[in-house]
């Protein structure tokens, strides 16, 4: 994913087609001269409805199609005819994308499966023809009804990144190398901060045909809860991964308290987060030799399970797949 083609957060104007009128009409024929109602319904109006496909990654088709616009419903005619349906306007969008009200903010659905449909905006109902207004002291209703008018409906749609395992840590802490290493992803890597600017997916291959998705997340900052760096961009991506990766640099002059930070900022994001699953791995490790593996294993924060590692040097590298499986397999 490019940082020009990954788009995660638009903004759209959805209207839904209005529904057709029903019809007032009677039934004449040759030698039928009082032949009864036979008003056919107005189509339904054509709905916006989202799809979910896994072979889209990204809202860059969307942002800059401002406006959404589904066709109206027909009108019905005689003879009990209906008039046809609005066309629908299916938009697609990645496994992931959450769908919000723009006004309230309120999430109305989330599209977590490939096929996967629901009605963002809903078409406007047909009107009855006059047929359905007979009774039996009024055998010749003039009376059809008028279609709905369709909604016209600002929408947000957010995508959050769906893996198993998702990669926190500040700016140069070694994502970006690790996921090139254990898999076919090519994210940019630099020494400077922020070379990650969008989520980065890849699928990393397991002994033998086991897979699982890792996620190399741009970098938290102290304050990116509150929107500093690249704030929440970012971090509603880590809500839908089901284990999370701390990284931390073995350089780092205070491992726990680098740690602790990235924790709290999780928790000032959202409280939930806390529930998830983590490893710790000190990366950058082949700068150190066992002795002082064992001098600062007593410094490292506790209750998490850790692991030395090094990108470059391979250095651990299967075993952190293993610790990464069975914590994504646990109950």
């Amino acid at each position: 994913m490019s940082d020009s083609n990954f788009i995660d957060y638009v903004k759209i104007c959805c209207r839904s087609g209005k529904g057709g009128a029903g019809s007032s009409h009677f039934r004449r024929e040759k030698f039928v001269p009082f032949g009864g109602p036979d008003g056919g319904d107005g189509g339904r109006g054509g709905h916006i409805i989202l799809r979910g496909s896994k072979d889209v990654w990204t809202l860059l088709h969307l942002k800059y199609r401002k406006h959404v616009i589904a066709e109206d419903g027909q009108n019905g005619s005689g003879a009990r005819k209906s008039g046809a349906q609005g066309k629908d306007e299916i938009l697609l969008v990645p496994l992931g994308t959450v769908a919000k009200d723009f006004d309230t903010g309120k999430i109305e659905f989330e599209v977590t499966e490939d096929g996967q449909e629901f009605v963002l905006t809903k078409g406007g109902r047909g009107g009855l023809g006059n047929d359905h207004f007979k009774t039996s002291t009024n055998q010749a209703p003039t009376h059809a009804q008028p279609g709905e008018p369709g909604l016209e409906q600002w929408k947000i749609l957010e995508l959050k990144v769906l893996a198993d395992v998702g990669l926190v840590g500040f700016p140069n802490a070694g994502k970006s190398t690790l996921l090139s290493v254990v898999s076919a992803a090519k994210p940019e890597i630099a020494d400077y901060p922020f070379t990650t600017l969008v989520p980065n997916l890849g699928m990393v291959r397991y002994r033998g045909d086991r897979s699982f998705v890792m996620a190399d997340i741009p970098g938290i900052i102290e304050g990116a809860s509150e929107g500093r760096g690249l704030g929440h961009r970012f971090l509603r991506h880590i809500e839908r991964n089901s284990t999370l990766l701390f990284m931390v640099a073995c350089d780092s002059p205070d491992i726990q308290k680098e740690y602790s930070i990235l924790v709290n900022e999780l928790k000032n994001y959202n409280p939930d987060l806390l529930d998830k699953k983590r490893i710790l791995a000190i990366t950058k490790s082949d700068m150190l030799d066992e002795v002082m593996m064992e001098q600062m294993k007593p410094l490292l924060p506790e209750g998490v399970p850790s692991i030395f590692i090094s990108s470059v040097a391979q250095f651990n590298i299967d075993a952190l797949k293993d610790m990464i499986w069975l914590q994504i397999n646990s109950d």
